[in-house]
């Protein structure tokens, strides 16, 4: 069995996402030098992406996401810089597409949705299906 080290995976992670962008590239019917201009990179930058030589910082993802009309969030996990989100997309996406907030703090947000989700779903799950939650209001009281 052979154990691959870190930078044997990190340069397997470059050359996936890369194929990842080239797919998504060729489906959108978009050449490189129109994805490089659209993403506001060189022609050579996206190509060595592309080949895998080199790994896109997380703007750059976004860039490119934006130029393919994709998530970024899609990016994001192939390059391994997020985990495989639980809840609305759209929700995560509006959250990382937001160009005002830095990367730690889409983060941070986005981490706090999904423990509320979490914490909601625990809730939802501990309630028995026979038994009603208690109402909040008597709006929701008469309904009952």
């Amino acid at each position: 069995m052979i154990v691959e080290g870190p930078k044997e995976q990190a340069k397997q992670a470059s050359a996936a996402i890369g194929e990842f962008i080239r797919e998504q590239r060729e489906q959108a019917q978009v050449s490189l030098r129109q994805l490089a201009r659209l993403a506001g990179v060189s022609n050579p930058y996206l190509s060595q992406i592309e080949r895998g030589l080199r790994k896109p910082s997380a703007d750059i993802l976004q860039q490119i996401a934006k130029g393919l009309r994709i998530s970024a969030e899609q990016l994001y996990v192939r390059a391994g810089i997020l985990e495989t989100r639980v809840g609305d997309p759209e929700v995560v996406a509006a959250i990382l597409s937001d160009d005002l907030l830095g990367e730690r703090q889409k983060q941070v947000l986005v981490d706090i949705y999904e423990s509320f989700r979490r914490e909601n779903a625990q809730e939802l799950l501990a309630v028995e299906p026979d038994e009603q939650p208690p109402a909040t209001s008597a709006v929701e009281a008469d309904l009952l």
